[in-house]
């Protein structure tokens, strides 16, 4: 896990692409995965990849909005 405020906005946005490819490809392992420690194994990738996918996208939305004064 790298920290989120040292990363540019591009390179946020290029993890948080990674990571939904990631999601979507551990997914579809899901779909195909036969056996409890395969399922378990996939079901704990895919928590901590949405865990970062969350982190990341709070740290770009808060990029965004503006400052208050």
């Amino acid at each position: 896990m790298s920290n989120e405020s040292s990363l540019s906005s591009a390179e946020l946005n290029n993890r948080i692409r990674i990571l939904e490819d990631n999601i979507r490809q551990l997914i579809e392992q899901a779909a195909a995965a036969s056996g409890e420690q395969n399922e378990a194994r996939i079901a704990d990738r895919l928590h901590h990849q949405n865990e970062e996918l969350e982190r990341l996208t709070r740290e770009r939305d808060a990029r965004s909005k503006p400052p208050t004064t």
